[in-house]
């Protein structure tokens, strides 16, 4: 499935990939071969057939499908290619991280559409599988839209630091057979500014394969605490100063910011309450157990010897 002279571009791929600009990742042309290309774009899931269920539950402009082997033949040939070790080693070779690990679950992967109006905060990963105790590393990412125009949004952007006033940006267009790999680390922020096509042009939709790799092991100085995705919200843009007067879309895009801003507070809040439910369990279970017993106790004698 893949490109006939993408080995032959490792060592170009390899050397690109360590730039850090504005952290390590590549953009290589022409992965798949063209016929592989063109059958898993034919072979694409419609919007419908996904789960389009946005963080607060809602029917949203984002579709996906993580079990990609039930898509197909051209499908059940991607999944066979992405899990074997030739591929994980080609992997390896690129970005110089060993031992990768495929994801046979897709947790967060498979195929995704977004339509018109649809865009991305910047963010950072999850960093743990939800499964396996396995770290995050890698995100392969395979655009399959024929026709895209820049200024109709929805490009890639890496960002230095989505939250800091010199936030240096990289955009990377969603074009045909294009795919990226980009290293996921607690500094690897991400997302894709609004899609806007033009009128009369709804139906065009960005469409990309999303492949994610894991390690057993990760170096020191990259670790952190389990945690989920971490989003930061887009800033006010420039044009929205002291004095404006707001018009209809301003006032849409406002209460758009807004209500991504509690979309992102409600998923959170939801995160606390099931870890805050699952410390009860875990509370109410000690209690119960032998160590309950003893804690009971040991209370009951430091009690007497306060008073």
């Amino acid at each position: 499935m893949l490109a006939a002279d993408l080995d032959s571009r490792i060592a170009s791929l390899a050397a690109a990939f360590q730039r850090r600009e504005p952290f390590r990742h590549v953009v290589i042309e022409h992965f798949f071969d063209t016929a592989s290309a063109t059958q898993l774009l034919a072979d694409f899931p419609a919007f419908e057939r996904g789960n389009a269920r946005n963080e607060d539950g809602g029917i949203g402009n984002k579709s996906t499908v993580e079990k990609i082997r039930e898509l197909g033949p051209a499908y059940a040939a991607l999944d066979d290619l992405v899990q074997s070790p030739a591929f994980l080693q080609r992997l390896s070779a690129i970005t110089g991280i060993a031992d990768l690990r495929y994801d046979p679950w897709y947790f967060g992967g498979g195929t995704h559409e977004n339509r018109n109006g649809q865009d991305l905060d910047p963010h950072v990963d999850f960093n743990r599988h939800p499964v396996e105790p396995w770290h995050r590393r890698l995100n392969l990412i395979v655009y399959l839209n024929p026709q895209w125009e820049d200024h109709w949004g929805g490009l890639l952007e890496l960002h230095s630091d989505p939250r800091a006033d010199d936030d240096r940006i990289t955009r990377i267009a969603p074009l045909f057979n294009r795919g990226v790999i980009f290293e996921t680390t607690e500094w690897s922020w991400h997302g894709f500014e609004r899609i806007a096509v033009p009128a009369g042009r709804e139906d065009v939709t960005r469409r990309s394969i999303a492949l994610y790799f894991y390690t057993t092991e990760r170096p020191a100085e990259e670790l952190a605490p389990t945690h989920s995705t971490i989003y930061v919200e887009r800033p006010l843009p420039e044009r929205f100063r002291a004095g404006m007067t707001l018009s209809e879309d301003d006032v849409g895009e406002l209460r758009n910011l807004l209500a991504r801003r509690d979309q992102h507070n409600q998923r959170l809040y939801r995160e606390l309450s099931e870890l805050n439910q699952r410390y009860e369990q875990t509370r109410e279970a000690l209690e119960r157990g032998l160590i309950g017993r003893l804690r009971y106790y040991a209370r009951r004698l430091l009690a007497r010897r306060v008073r």
